[in-house]
């Protein structure tokens, strides 16, 4: 039945808002982008702006960082998360770290610290459920928060994503045979630092988190590892290194014995020396 067939009480009236949007409909059908006009009294749409999480973050780091974003006092971030029911796995106990995705959040006047954190955890589970980080931590007899743990040690560790495997590899081949990983990346993280400095009176520290005096892995990840990162704990490069050194930037020495390891070392100090500036003269 036309439109104009129908009685008038019932035939229906297009608003100027119903008008306008057959007309974009249109035009849209034709091709032609418009913009539509605001009726009187509307505000336009709030765009989102956007928070970066880059791998590696620790999480205070990042709750710094939601906290400026937010214009929030700092520490109300990490408050938050202290209460928050985040969909964090069992074994994390409430604790959020490595579980903070690396990605770019789109964050808005309405955000609050709960709603960022809480997608920042749903993606990290999303992540760790993808078909090949999830069956390859099952390979490996490894629960997601492991591969988690695991992961945050490599992007840590490793100087460049392609050292990742590697890096992954040296890790697998050291439990493997119950050796102690003796990772620094992990006794930065138990004294709260950034360092390629680790001194001998660091490595015999009295912490959960040092990996010279303790086997296996850590008890929780150390920072927020990226999909890269997680994907090289599952599927390390083939190989028999058991230990690497960063020599210089981009120059990453892997090696299966000591003997080997220790000129690696001794190349890395080497440089470090000449890089080091001139000792102040004393008169």
């Amino acid at each position: 039945m036309r439109q104009e067939d129908l009685p008038s009480s019932r035939r229906s009236r297009l608003t100027r808002r119903g008008r306008l949007a057959l007309f974009l409909g249109i035009l849209l059908a034709l091709g032609t982008a418009v913009l539509i006009p605001l009726l009187p009294g509307e505000t336009p749409p709030e765009q989102p702006r956007r928070l970066l999480i880059p791998e590696g973050w620790r999480a205070p780091q990042v709750y710094a960082a939601v906290d400026r974003e937010l214009k929030l006092p700092a520490g109300t971030t990490r408050k938050a998360a202290a209460t928050a029911a985040l969909p964090l796995p069992a074994e994390a106990k409430g604790n959020p770290e490595g579980y903070l995705f690396p990605a770019t959040y789109p964050v808005t006047s309405k955000s609050t610290p709960v709603e960022l954190l809480t997608y920042m955890v749903e993606t990290a589970n999303r992540k760790l459920a993808t078909k090949p980080v999830a069956d390859g931590g099952k390979a490996h007899g490894m629960t997601p928060y492991q591969t988690a743990t695991l992961a945050s040690i490599i992007e840590a560790e490793a100087d460049t994503p392609a050292d990742m495997g590697k890096v992954a590899r040296v890790v697998h081949n050291r439990l493997a045979k119950s050796m102690p990983l003796q990772m620094d990346s992990t006794i930065n993280y138990a004294l709260g630092r950034t360092t390629v400095d680790t001194t001998l009176s660091d490595t015999r520290i009295d912490h959960p988190f040092n990996t010279y005096e303790r086997q296996g892995l850590p008890p929780t990840p150390i920072d927020s590892p990226g999909l890269r990162a997680m994907a090289a704990a599952v599927a390390p490069t083939p190989g028999d290194w058991l230990f690497f050194v960063t020599v210089k930037p981009g120059d990453t020495r892997f090696s299966a014995t000591y003997e080997e390891h220790k000129r690696n070392v001794a190349e890395f100090n080497h440089h470090r020396a000449a890089a080091a500036p001139p000792a102040p003269r004393t008169p």
